[in-house]
């Protein structure tokens, strides 16, 4: 294993230690519970926004920490679910007031966990939402997850609904806004290579020279298919198509009920992409892949979205949820509207992202 570090334990600590040198006008760093929030939190009368996971996605989530974007965000381990304490603590840090979302990508222990800080704060009468994302179409169930894998749609969730928080939406309005955006997104990844994580020092597992995986996960969890390794083109196709032609998906969450003071089980139904939609697409790199390879696979994602009638009305292409240094991509489309535009269009000042700011 060859990696800038220091010891395998101290990766996370050091991290942080060196983001709070780096960008003092951004954000703070609290340790024991380590979490990062805004520099200017917390802000008087503003939802305040926070999700979190793992370590090992960078830049998400500390990254996406500032103004239009997230108040906090819990950093666990390497591939590790963030304890409920962290997000407690994170949480008050940043409490304006008018209520926390959380942000939860969908894997089992940042469920359970997220739920369990949730309800911490309700004893201290703080309300709080969490709201899931599940957007990976490769999958149904995985080694971390019941139900598809949260991931591409969450940076975009952080950046439309941060900027929602920043105009003033109340709790109740910005939880439906955030279920929107998770209901109108759709991912899927690839690898060429697997990642290493520090504390393991070896592959979480094997590709041969000339293979690849389909549908993988972010923390390297398997996907719908091994093959021979393919030109982009085709690799991009088989990407967009799996996104494109997916059909209503229809399951069960967990949210709380404000009017019974209870967690309720919600039905949520994905429409499937239709011609005719406006669409923001966004090619992700998983950490390790060359920039000059991201916009040849957007090429053919253009291409194929209007074959589809699909408009592309905004993009994003770069690294922006990864796993560790895995060589891959992913593809992630949401179906847009002018409440979505307008947000997106908003200005945003992280260390991961910004404009207009």
């Amino acid at each position: 294993m060859k990696k800038l570090i220091n010891k395998p334990d101290d990766v996370v600590k050091e991290e942080l230690e060196g983001i709070a040198l780096a960008y003092p006008d951004l954000v703070k760093i609290h340790y024991e519970p380590n979490f990062v929030y805004r520099a200017d939190a917390p802000i008087k009368g503003k939802v305040g926004l926070i999700s979190g996971g793992g370590s090992g996605h960078e830049p998400m989530h500390g990254g996406f920490v500032g103004m239009g974007m997230l108040d906090a965000a819990c950093p666990g381990e390497v591939f590790t679910s963030p304890t409920p304490d962290q997000m407690a603590e994170a949480a008050k840090m940043v409490d304006g007031g008018a209520g926390i979302l959380y942000i939860v990508k969908n894997y089992t222990g940042d469920v359970m966990n997220f739920e369990m800080a949730a309800d911490m704060l309700r004893a201290e009468g703080i309300a709080v939402q969490n709201i899931l994302i599940d957007d990976d179409v490769a999958v149904k169930d995985s080694l971390y997850t019941a139900g598809r894998r949260g991931v591409g749609t969450t940076v975009l969730a952080e950046k439309i609904c941060g900027a929602a928080a920043e105009k003033g939406y109340d709790l109740q309005k910005l939880s439906d806004l955030c279920r929107k955006v998770n209901i109108n997104g759709r991912s899927m990844g690839m690898a060429l290579t697997s990642c290493i994580v520090p504390a393991a020092g070896k592959p979480t597992f094997d590709l041969g020279e000339n293979e690849m995986e389909i549908g993988i996960g972010i923390h390297g969890e398997p996907g719908q298919e091994r093959m021979a390794l393919k030109p982009v083109d085709e690799i991009t196709e088989m990407l967009a198509l799996n996104i494109i032609e997916d059909e209503a998906y229809t399951r069960t969450v967990r949210e709380w009920d404000f009017g019974k003071e209870e967690w309720a089980d919600v039905e949520l139904v994905d429409p499937p992409f239709q011609k005719g939609d406006q669409v923001l697409a966004f090619v992700n790199s998983m950490g390790g892949t060359p920039d000059i390879e991201l916009p040849i696979i957007y090429r053919k994602l253009y291409e194929i979205c209007e074959k589809k009638g699909l408009t592309i009305v905004r993009n994003l292409i770069g690294a922006y949820i990864t796993s560790l240094e895995m060589q891959g991509c992913s593809i992630t489309l949401l179906k847009m509207d002018d409440e979505l535009i307008e947000l997106w269009d908003a200005p945003v000042k992280t260390i991961g992202l910004r404009w207009k700011a």
